[in-house]
């Protein structure tokens, strides 16, 4: 089915909204402008939703507020937003009902026109799905990008012609019901994550496979070779199998031997081409390059590599201050993600701000790093104690090595951390946690951090 058939299907269809936020908003008023009956459903007041309550009301959408804003379920067709369990109750239900329960990516799936790239992985996955997109639009493609990166696509879907591409970003909360895979998928990592949502290890590893489960032999698969898990899925893939590794140089795909980057034996860049420091880029690199080889020319992925400065909140310089460099990595939103990241970059005098929300993941892990890398930790959040735990509990911790700080909130973090810098220090925020216990997102949790750090003096 195309866009115009579907958008015509739905008229006069009573459809529902549960979750009102970024990816549903402008989805109920372009359903509404279909002729859809619109409804909208959030745990949340009409106070608490601010703006968007006040948008949803002057669109006279009818709304179902509180905390049994789940209740009758009997619409025709009912939209989870991506971080909904996937098997709640009132869900399942509503499917023994003959309701159709589906997402904003499923739909925009079953109707693109065009070729898409998909990118999923536990760490990684926005600044790969980025590096493709510039790839792309470097080749003269007209690119469409988004998903979880932030930007819902279905509402440009009327938009899309044949000869586009798009390239999406896609968390296991909007793959664990997806029945339709990409052309072209990328699978950076998989570590443990999202296991307050997510039943066990085993759900959310299976949703990540149903990025490459429905593919077909006309389709590429690209897999890190070095991670146990993601490595397993080869036995999956069903057409073009395509490894990036650090570790040994694949059969078919991209290799790092320290220096240079290969593809399939040839030499395509140097390592100190990228602009971007830490070698979990060259691994993002080498991923967007195994999906893009073919369709990009070595030219176009040599320039974006030297040109393309980074993704905001990721490992972002903020400013320098008094010989002190201060970054924000607030997308370190678990510990691998801060590990591979900013403990992968700094190897000293660097003074880390850390923690936040609880997923339920180990954090041991990340007390190795911290001692070998961190002069000065500040904790805050629900993690904190998690992570100091791990630190004083690892055989590389020493006495005061290093020194351990609790705070209340980010504004005590940031002063405090000015306060014990020194010339030549680094400062990052990268709390390995999310951010849900003080902030909506971990933008919001970014933004204030660096407004803090501009506002030292």
């Amino acid at each position: 089915m195309d866009a115009t058939a579907f958008f015509k299907s739905i008229s006069g269809k009573h459809i529902t909204f549960c979750g009102i936020g970024r990816s549903h908003m402008p989805l109920i008023e372009l359903f509404q402008s279909h002729g859809a009956i619109v409804t909208a459903r959030d745990r949340r007041s009409f106070q608490e939703l601010g703006e968007n309550g006040q948008t949803l009301k002057r669109l006279e959408v009818g709304l179902i507020l509180g905390k049994d804003y789940l209740h009758g379920l009997t619409e025709d067709i009912i939209f989870r937003t991506p971080g909904m369990p996937f098997h709640l109750p009132e869900l399942e239900n509503a499917r023994r009902l003959g309701k159709t329960v589906t997402s904003e990516m499923e739909v925009f799936f079953r109707l693109c026109p065009c070729r898409i790239y998909a990118v999923t992985g536990s760490d990684g996955k926005t600044t790969t799905t980025t590096i493709l997109s510039e790839f792309l639009k470097a080749q003269g493609m007209t690119v469409h990008l988004g998903g979880n990166i932030g930007k819902p696509l279905l509402p440009e879907i009327e938009a899309i012609a044949p000869d586009h591409v798009v390239v999406a970003e896609l968390s296991s909360f909007q793959l664990i019901s997806m029945r339709h895979s990409p052309d072209v998928a990328v699978v950076t990592n998989l570590a443990p994550n999202h296991l307050d949502i997510h039943k066990d290890m085993d759900e959310y590893v299976d949703a990540k496979k149903n990025l490459i489960l429905h593919q077909d032999g006309f389709s590429r698969t690209v897999l890190n070779a070095d991670n146990e898990i993601t490595a397993g899925f080869k036995g999956l893939v069903r057409g073009d199998c395509w490894l990036f590794s650090r570790k040994d140089s694949p059969e078919r795909g991209v290799f790092c031997n320290g220096e240079s980057i290969l593809v399939n034996g040839e030499k395509l860049m140097d390592v100190g081409e990228i602009k971007l420091p830490g070698w979990h880029n060259v691994e993002n690199y080498m991923a967007a390059i195994a999906a893009a080889w073919g369709e990009v020319s070595p030219e176009n992925m040599r320039k974006v590599a030297r040109d393309f400065g980074g993704v905001e909140h990721r490992m972002e310089f903020v400013r320098e201050l008094g010989g002190v460099k201060y970054y924000n990595d607030s997308i370190a939103s678990s510990p691998s993600r801060t590990i591979s990241g900013t403990l992968s970059c700094y190897e000293e005098n660097l003074i880390l701000i850390c923690g936040g929300y609880d997923k339920h993941i180990p954090y041991a892990p990340l007390g190795g790093p911290i001692c070998q890398r961190v002069r000065e930790l500040i904790l805050m959040g629900d993690t904190a104690e998690k992570i100091e735990e791990a630190v004083l509990g690892c055989q590389e911790y020493r006495h005061s090595h290093p020194n351990i700080h609790h705070v209340r909130d980010m504004q005590e973090a940031v002063f405090l951390a000015g306060s014990l810098a020194s010339p030549g220090d680094v400062v990052s925020l990268s709390p390995a946690s999310a951010s849900f216990d003080m902030y909506q997102s971990f933008e919001a949790r970014g933004r204030h951090y660096k407004e803090l750090v501009a506002g030292l003096k």
